[in-house]
């Protein structure tokens, strides 16, 4: 997919519910980050999005059966095909350089501590693009998207097309977003 298909469809379809899989499929969305199933599903549920033109992005912790580590990493990029992962640990982005996928780092910033914390876990794994949980804070997207240098993520929280147009007006490349309405 190039940069400029992306920026038509900023959306990301966050399938965290297996009943959100025929939706995602059926979908305008081009990228899915898979939150939900198991490794004994995962082959299949791969194919189907690949089949329907998805590039898929694996949530390590989130699907179950699944290691967090460089060996996990392999093991999904080798035999699944997948366009990355997705994951708040900085070992899992490394891995997914390792392997030659790509990787978003996700973030949760509750204080501002949390988001120092963040930007400097950001530095040193260098991951693709970040994800910033949750998305509905317009100033600290605006921020983090200043001192960051990787393409940025929303998501969490957003259940409104005026709360996606705040976030990539603030500064935001892409929304996250569980509700099917706005695939």
């Amino acid at each position: 997919m190039n940069k400029q298909t992306e920026q038509q469809n900023p959306i990301i379809a966050s399938v965290t519910k297996p009943e959100q899989i025929e939706a995602a499929l059926q979908s305008k969305v081009t990228r899915v980050n898979l939150m939900t199933g198991d490794i004994l599903s995962l082959s299949d549920l791969i194919s189907q999005f690949h089949a329907a033109g998805k590039q898929v992005y694996v949530h390590l912790e989130m699907v179950n059966g699944i290691g967090r580590d460089s060996s996990a990493v392999q093991y999904l990029a080798k035999n699944f095909g997948i366009a990355g992962i997705v994951s708040t640990k900085s070992n899992a982005i490394a891995a997914a350089r390792q392997a030659g996928i790509r990787s978003i780092q996700r973030i949760f910033v509750i204080d501002t501590a949390a988001l120092e914390t963040a930007i400097k876990m950001i530095g040193q794994a260098q991951p693709d693009e970040v994800e910033l949980m949750p998305g509905l804070m317009p100033r600290v997207i605006g921020e983090l998207k200043e001192r960051i240098k990787q393409p940025l993520i929303v998501g969490g929280l957003i259940r409104s097309e005026e709360e996606i147009r705040v976030a990539l007006d603030s500064g935001a490349d892409h929304v996250s977003i569980g509700d099917k309405r706005f695939w």
